[in-house]
């Protein structure tokens, strides 16, 4: 079965009768030029190099170049094969927290980088490993909002990844709670499919009750895992212009990292808290959700054909060499050969 992966553009096939009618004019212009020094015999008894031929040869010549270029950009196709991938995993929501204090140093050196920063380095290790599962993420500060639904893409994954920074959510605060239930919503509604949420945080909640959001989302079969990033002894957050968040008295505003609650919530949930700071970070993430019973959690068929545009770009090749070669004038070594009279007796 032969098709075109972009079919869209064969429209451009409709170039080819335009080229050939500004042909066709540009021959009637040239010829009322000529006819303007004499009779037609006469001036072509003064250009006895001119092919009369070569201009239409070249004319077929360009036709097809830009007919089989066309067809290049259409991308043929031969035949098919259907395969059939199963998605086999867990699904996972991760809870990335984006309030301003996540601007501030991962470490108690304030000059390292951010909190933020780092859980991004972390997540995009994860991600590697968790590739063959589906992944969903959202960010939360005083709110939650979905910033990717569940999807086995791995590198869709990482471009939201990506995109993440502390002024995605316009509403300040840390909803621990409001960014569960929102993943809690967000899974799937098979009951066979294991399900876990990460939570991602320097644990300065004061917007719910993150740890009976995440008691109720036990109950419902969700492992809840908590993720701390931060330092207990305290860092400033970074405006972004050289100075730190002051509060209303003038003073340098200090973010702790609230590892009890963070602690709190994980255990609340049936999962494990995790040092950011740790180097066995994401090996520890992964050894819990990896504990989590596996089942098919999607069917994928896709069709895969055979690409024939290779051929056509050969042709296309030479045609242009062809068209490089082409010399308006006549050929020497086919003078002596006479192709449209036959030769008269003496």
């Amino acid at each position: 079965m032969f098709s075109f992966a972009n079919p869209e553009y064969l429209y451009l096939l409709l170039l080819l009768p335009v080229v050939a009618g500004l042909h066709l004019l540009a021959r009637q212009s040239r010829k009322r030029k000529l006819a303007r020094f004499g009779r037609k015999q006469v001036v072509g008894a003064l250009m006895p190099d001119v092919s009369p031929y070569k201009p239409w040869i070249k004319l077929t010549l360009e036709l097809l170049l830009i007919a089989t270029t066309v067809v290049i950009l259409a991308r043929p196709r031969a035949g098919a094969s259907k395969n059939t991938t199963k998605v086999h995993g867990i699904e996972v929501m991760v809870a990335m927290d984006v309030s301003n204090s996540m601007n501030a140093s991962s470490t108690s050196n304030g000059q390292d980088i951010s909190r933020l920063q780092r859980s991004k380095l972390i997540m995009q290790k994860l991600i590697d490993k968790l590739a063959g599962n589906k992944m969903g993420l959202i960010v939360f500060a005083g709110n939650a909002y979905m910033q990717m639904p569940l999807t086995g893409d791995v590198s869709s994954a990482k471009l939201f990844l990506n995109g993440i920074n502390t002024k995605m959510v316009p509403s300040q605060g840390t909803a621990i709670g409001a960014a569960i239930d929102l993943a809690c919503q967000s899974f799937s509604e098979s009951k066979k499919s294991q399900k876990a949420i990460i939570v991602i945080t320097d644990g300065e909640n004061f917007e719910d009750d993150a740890t009976g959001v995440a008691a109720n989302a036990q109950k419902n079969g969700v492992q809840v895992n908590v993720m701390g990033v931060g330092s207990t002894t305290g860092a400033p957050i970074p405006m972004g212009d050289g100075s730190y968040l002051t509060d209303d008295a003038g003073q340098v505003v200090t973010t702790y990292l609230n590892e009890k609650m963070a602690q709190d919530i994980a255990r609340a949930g049936k999962g494990v808290y995790v040092d950011g700071n740790a180097n066995d970070a994401v090996e520890t993430l992964y050894d819990t959700l990896d504990k989590l019973s596996k089942s098919d959690l999607a069917t994928i068929t896709y069709t895969q054909h055979d690409e024939q545009f290779p051929v056509f770009a050969w042709i296309a090749v030479v045609l242009m060499v062809a068209l490089i070669a082409l010399m308006e004038s006549k050929n020497p070594w086919l003078e002596r050969f006479n192709f449209f009279s036959k030769k008269t007796g003496k």
